[in-house]
Order: C-alpha cells, then sequence, then structure tokens
C-alpha cells in the first residue's frame, strides 16, 4: 500500500477528513502488555486535540493518571470506507469533567455508558494530545483495490494500492 508519493500534509487531511466521518478506532497506553480498546475520538479542530469519553472506574482512565503527567498512547485508526489507516502517537491524560466539552460532543450513544445523563458522577473525559504518526491513504476505494490486487495476481506485479507517509500533528 505504499507505491504512491503522498505527503505528510495529504495524508494529514486524508486522516483528519475521515476521522470525521467516522470517528471509532482503538485507543491504549504504549506500554508492553497494554492492550488498546474501541474508543470514539472527539477531535477539536482549533487545537488538534482529541477527546474520549469515558467512565473513571476504566482501568484506561485510571492508568492514565499514573505519575499525574499523563502517559504516552497510541490511537489506532481503520476509516469505514477502509480508505485510511493510522496509527497515532501522542500523549493521554485524564481531563476530567468539562462541561463544555460536553455538551458539544453529547449524543444518544455517549448517553447510553452514563445513566445519570451529563451529570453522571463516573464520566470523564481523556485528552489526547497527538505528536507523531504513520498514515496509510488508498484513494481509489473498494473497487479499485480489488481491481489492483486481481492485476497484480495476474500480471505478477504489486498493486498500487495508496501511499503512506510518516506525519508530526504537533
Amino acid at each position: 500500500m505504499a507505491d504512491k508519493t503522498l505527503t505528510p500534509e495529504e495524508a494529514e487531511a486524508a486522516f483528519w477528513e475521515h476521522l470525521r466521518k467516522s470517528n471509532t478506532g482503538m485507543l491504549g497506553l504504549d506500554q508492553p502488555g497494554y492492550h488498546a480498546q474501541p474508543m470514539t475520538a472527539f477531535r477539536e479542530e482549533e487545537t488538534g486535540t482529541i477527546w474520549f469519553f469515558t467512565r473513571d472506574d476504566t482501568d484506561l482512565a485510571k492508568d492514565a493518571t499514573v505519575g499525574g503527567f499523563g502517559q504516552s498512547a497510541m490511537f489506532h485508526y481503520g476509516s469505514k470506507d477502509q480508505n485510511v489507516w493510522a496509527c497515532i502517537h501522542g500523549t493521554l491524560s485524564v481531563h476530567g469533567q468539562d462541561r463544555e466539552i460536553i455538551d458539544r460532543y453529547w449524543n444518544p450513544i455517549l448517553a447510553a455508558w452514563y445513566p445519570e445523563g451529563k451529570d453522571d458522577p463516573h464520566l470523564t473525559i481523556l485528552q489526547f494530545e497527538a505528536d507523531d504518526g504513520r498514515i496509510w491513504v488508498n484513494e481509489g476505494g473498494f473497487f479499485k483495490f480489488f481491481y489492483e490486487v486481481a492485476k497484480a495476481n495476474v500480471t505478477k506485479t504489486l498493486p498500487k494500492a495508496g501511499g503512506v507517509a510518516d506525519v508530526n500533528l504537533q
């Protein structure tokens, strides 16, 4: 999936655009033996911060507070249309309850996890500050991808499936 020259700017733009459309990925601390878990990401356009809602009694929320300065973390993302894949490194910290952020992103899916609504005492917000990552972009879509795979098998060449770029998200 790396036959096209993809600039970091193009890769970053594709990542943010796709994250806006389908915003679920896998988030976990960047530590040996730590497993990522599915989380819904909410990007703050102005700052690039990614917010995650969770309960304060989850392992992820508890572990993000160890040391008090935030933890090294990874956010793994695959867009719904499978045209963008990313592995983003950053710092994860507990932001706590912030009514402005809660009001901005609150929706019926979030509400299902908090029986007492926006005032649920277990609701907390995680703050992910991305620093760098690697992004793969397949611009051709589903049919072009399978066409390229079929063509590669017939011609014994590599498929032309998109590009990859390392990005600095700070």
